[in-house]
């Protein structure tokens, strides 16, 4: 009795022990199934590699190297202290245009020569020595040695325009000391009193000027004077 009792022990312990060993084995097999596949599986090569970041571009086989030095400058460098040049200065506005004036004794100076042609003649030049155009009006009144009489203007001789003289320039008229003769002696001077005329062809008196005549100077009434001309050529003409 106390035999059967002993095995049949020994039996349920045997079938204890099996029965633990198959549940641990079958806790492994379920412990295995959930743990991660380890570094290098199939897994992992079957993942995609990230893409290049596409913000960074495509590598070039010639890119220079950070350190490599710029190219050189063709430019020449100025030296060491040379001045930089300056800008050029701003132009200045034109000066205005100043109003003409009437030429008289007070802004020009005349002078009186002989001239070898025409003969009998004289030569009138009048230059202006202000710092403004002055108009050269009609022709100059004339009188030698304080004659009360005005020679007389040659009318043909008249200009199309009225001659204005720039500063430093000058006008011409043309004395013809004798005309026709007409039995009558000539007259014998020594100066020449000299008047200029307005824009109205009257005498402007308070700037008339006195010159000295070439030695030997005789005329008489048939002589002239032309308008002032601006070439020398055409006042001797007539």
């Amino acid at each position: 009795m106390r035999s059967n009792r002993i095995r049949t022990t020994a039996l349920a312990a045997t079938a204890l022990i099996a029965a633990l060993s198959l549940t641990a084995c079958g806790g492994d097999d379920g412990a295995d199934a959930t743990k991660p596949a380890p570094a290098g599986s199939v897994a992992d090569q079957g993942t995609a590699s990230p893409a290049p970041d596409a913000s960074t571009g495509p590598e070039k086989d010639d890119a220079a190297p950070a350190d490599a030095e710029p190219a050189a400058d063709n430019k020449e460098k100025a030296p060491a202290g040379t001045p930089k040049p300056k800008a050029p200065a701003a132009a200045k506005p034109a000066p205005k245009a100043k109003t003409p004036v009437t030429c008289t004794g007070a802004n020009t100076k005349t002078t009186v020569t002989k001239v070898s042609r025409p003969i009998n003649h004289l030569l009138l030049t009048v230059t202006n020595t202000g710092d403004r155009p002055c108009y050269a009006y009609y022709a100059p009144m004339l009188r030698f040695d304080g004659a009360q009489a005005v020679f007389q203007v040659y009318r043909d001789s008249k200009p199309q325009a009225v001659v204005t003289l720039d500063p430093g320039a000058s006008a011409y008229a043309g004395i013809a000391l004798t005309g026709e003769p007409t039995g009558k002696k000539p007259y014998k001077s020594a100066n020449l009193g000299v008047t200029f005329a307005d824009r109205a062809n009257a005498p402007v008196n308070s700037s008339s000027v006195e010159l000295k005549l070439p030695g030997e100077t005789y005329w008489d009434d048939n002589g002239f004077v032309t308008y002032w001309q601006s070439e020398m050529a055409d006042a001797l003409t007539y």
